[in-house]
């Protein structure tokens, strides 16, 4: 039986027996209690009393999870949701996939914590992690272990630029999100993270970042990409245009919290040409579109491009344990030994269940079913799109879609109704986030492996909740 047909099964174990012979017909989702249900919502309260203030996802979808397989999440009082969030993309084959569970509980026995140590489970991890790169990227590239977040990883990246360059400044994009460290943050675009926070990171240059839906140029959407290749072009070779040449450029190719943006292919041409001409290193953050997201292993591999920088996270461990890496081409290792350390870098249990999850990837072909479901996806979507005026935009890369919602009247993004929709779909047994300006935007990050049966299930919550809300 192969990866993609096992899923299934696995629902036995999961769900209440009284429904088992519905669901495992149909995949469909089971909620029968409000939600929050009562259970759930004692966790909820207990979780208020003692954690901050900062606490985010429970307060969009407020359930408590007891246990989850797969696509599928069970929460405290027996309602059983299908995952469309997949821990902000982190778990590539769903939750608690038992090959890659046996693979980590066979190494939790042999060795866990590592520092920057080799080990047989590094040494394997690594050779995985390289052979999916393009062949001509193999022999040349390098990784650092960063500390165990995507934003540590952008730290670190920022740092191995600079130190390369001996330059200062870093080029970054409207609407981009890299992570909430004081790095990180000052290189992404959210206005409302870093106001709280005086004193931010110096020498960050924000440039328009195509989202051609609602041109930053006040263009037409047709223009967009072009005209936001040349109004960079001509500030870093402008010699009046205030911009030193900086240490690095850093991308999103598909913006994701900035509301699922794919780039324009002929804007990404010109960035990394323009990037190559003038010598400032590229770094491009996978952090979510990396491990197959959006039907290639990188997102980059779709535009025909190399990046001199290569951010890694998430989805790398298979299971939602913590890794980080940068992938840098081996001309920028100019750092000290000690440069940029981290404690937990060396996180076995990790790197074991990455390599298993890579052998997976290759034996059952799961980027070509990031590519159907995908395709399954974006038609549903689009249909949807058709029938209901509040849908302004379907718009994505393989399993990395949005919805943007949008007042018919006024055309302006409507948080509002996005929210509807996410608790409308909530309800009815769906989990999914919203992101983008003003939140107007639905995303839907399903696991890679997901079914179609599932796949089918999902849109028809969708289509009753947006039909609910128009």
């Amino acid at each position: 039986m192969s990866h993609l047909e096992a899923a299934v099964p696995e629902l036995d174990s999961l769900l209440p027996s009284r429904a088992n012979g519905q669901l495992r017909a149909s995949l469909r989702p089971a909620v029968r209690t409000e939600v929050p249900g009562p259970r759930s919502r004692v966790l909820l309260d207990r979780q208020g009393l003692r954690e901050s203030a900062a606490r985010s996802y429970p307060r969009r979808l407020p359930i408590a999870v007891a246990r989850a397989a797969g696509s599928f999440i069970e929460d405290a009082d027996g309602n059983v949701f299908v995952d469309f969030l997949t821990g902000a993309g982190a778990l590539p084959l769903g939750h608690s996939d038992r090959e890659i569970v046996a693979e980590v509980r066979r190494q939790l026995e042999i060795f866990v914590h590592g520092l920057d140590f080799p080990s047989p489970a590094k040494d394997l991890f690594t050779e995985r992690q390289l052979s999916m790169l393009p062949a001509a990227m193999r022999d040349r590239t390098r990784l650092h272990f960063a500390g165990p977040t995507g934003a540590n990883a952008v730290d670190a990246a920022i740092k191995l630029c600079k130190t390369a360059t001996g330059r200062e400044s870093i080029v970054s994009f409207t609407g981009g999100f890299h992570g909430a460290t004081a790095a990180a943050m000052a290189v992404s675009g959210s206005v409302s993270q870093k106001a709280p926070v005086p004193a931010g990171l110096p020498g960050v240059h924000f440039m328009p970042y195509p989202y051609c839906l609602r041109c930053p140029l006040g263009l037409s959407p047709a223009g967009c990409g072009t005209s936001c290749a040349t109004l960079l072009e001509r500030s870093l070779r402008d010699p009046l245009g205030g911009i030193t040449r900086p240490a690095a450029v850093i991308v999103e190719l598909v913006q994701g919290e900035g509301g699922v943006i794919p780039a324009p292919a002929d804007f990404v041409k010109r960035l990394r040409d323009l990037t190559r001409e003038l010598e400032i290193p590229l770094i491009v953050d996978e952090v979510q579109t990396g491990c197959g997201r959006t039907g290639t292993w990188f997102a980059f591999e779709q535009y025909g491009i190399e990046p001199d920088v290569i951010v890694a996270s998430k989805g790398l461990s298979g299971l939602g344990l913590p890794v980080a890496l940068v992938l840098y081409d081996e001309r920028l290792d100019r750092w000290q030994p000690g440069a940029h350390t981290g404690t937990f870098r060396g996180n076995q249990l990790a790197f074991a269940g990455g390599a298993k999850m890579i052998e997976i990837f290759g034996r059952d072909h799961i980027l070509a079913n990031v590519l159907a479901r995908g395709e399954q996806l974006m038609a549903g979507l689009r249909g949807l799109a058709s029938s209901f005026p509040v849908i302004a935009d379907v718009r994505g890369r393989g399993l990395m879609l949005g919805i943007e919602l949008a007042d018919p009247r006024t055309g302006e993004p409507s948080g509002e109704a996005a929210r509807r929709v996410q608790q409308g779909c909530l309800r009815r047994g769906l989990i999914l986030e919203v992101g983008g300006r003003a939140d107007s935007v639905v995303r839907l990050l399903p696991p890679l492996n997901v079914s179609a049966g599932v796949v089918t299930a999902a849109l028809d919550v969708l289509t009753e909740a947006v039909s609910g809300d128009a």
